[in-house]
């Protein structure tokens, strides 16, 4: 007897924030062709409903459109609301994010701040969320998209690699905390992707090097996914080198529980 492919309607849903553009409107494409229903959550509701029509009419699948300002309490506690209490959703793509132009030098710090609240504040509080509702529901899958500049945070000034570093750290807590109780939990570390995100922090992506489509991002993180990888670099050629960084920094946590300062800062 041979095995028969699942049913679209039995695939769990996917709600995806960022969802208008870039890498969350790929994923939702993507994910519509794999058979999953979609809630798709972004400001710009026409640009939604523009997607949505598109999907319904290729994929057959069903698409709901949530348009939200996830660093407006009252929104994004609709979006809260709709992962813990909606049962059909298995999938949380933790997408919205934005960059700022220039660093701390700079005269106007708000955007700094603004980044902050999206970046960190909105994505934990949904995380949290999915994660209520996940273990209540048995199981779930949260994908968190965070940036290599994690772990280069000298490239761009300012606060956007250390919230993509917090994204990274988040994760790998919530896939030690919640693995063991079905709840997958994926980082996903994009290099420079072609995406809005550069004209909308004042920067220009034409002439730089390396610049990865956002097409072929989004389906080597899937892979990733499938594969149920911690941590996904679509752009990292040697996967030793990341086993390498996580093999020292495990051997670092063994000599952390210290009575006394180290011998070398001793004099």
């Amino acid at each position: 007897m041979t095995d028969q492919p699942e049913p679209a309607q039995s695939k769990p849903a996917a709600l995806i924030t960022g969802a208008s553009s870039g890498i969350g409107a790929t994923y939702a494409d993507r994910l519509a062709r794999r058979g999953h229903p979609l809630v798709l959550v972004a400001r710009d509701a026409a640009r939604l409903e523009t997607l949505a029509a598109h999907l319904r009419a290729e994929t057959g699948v069903a698409v709901d459109v949530l348009p939200a300002d996830l660093t407006d309490a009252g929104s994004l506690a609709a979006v809260e609301a709709r992962l813990r209490d909606d049962a059909r959703i298995g999938i949380l793509v933790n997408n919205a994010g934005a960059a700022a132009p220039a660093g701390f030098a700079a005269a106007d710090l708000a955007p700094h701040y603004r980044l902050v609240d999206l970046n960190v504040a909105a994505l934990t509080r949904l995380a949290g969320a999915a994660t209520q509702g996940f273990l209540a529901r048995g199981g779930g899958a949260i994908v968190n998209i965070s940036s290599v500049l994690a772990l280069a945070p000298e490239i761009m000034p300012g606060v956007y690699a250390a919230t993509k570093a917090y994204v990274l750290t988040l994760s790998q807590a919530l896939q030690a905390e919640l693995g063991p109780r079905g709840v997958y939990v994926q980082a996903v570390l994009p290099a420079a992707t072609r995406t809005e995100i550069w004209e909308r922090s004042g920067r220009s992506v034409d002439g730089m090097q390396g610049v990865m489509e956002v097409g072929e991002m989004v389906d080597a993180a899937l892979t990733g996914f499938d594969r149920r990888e911690a941590v996904t670099i679509p752009s990292l050629p040697d996967a030793a080198q990341w086993d390498a960084f996580e093999a020292a920094r495990q051997a670092m946590m063994a000599n952390f529980a210290q009575s006394h300062a180290a011998a070398r800062y001793r004099a």
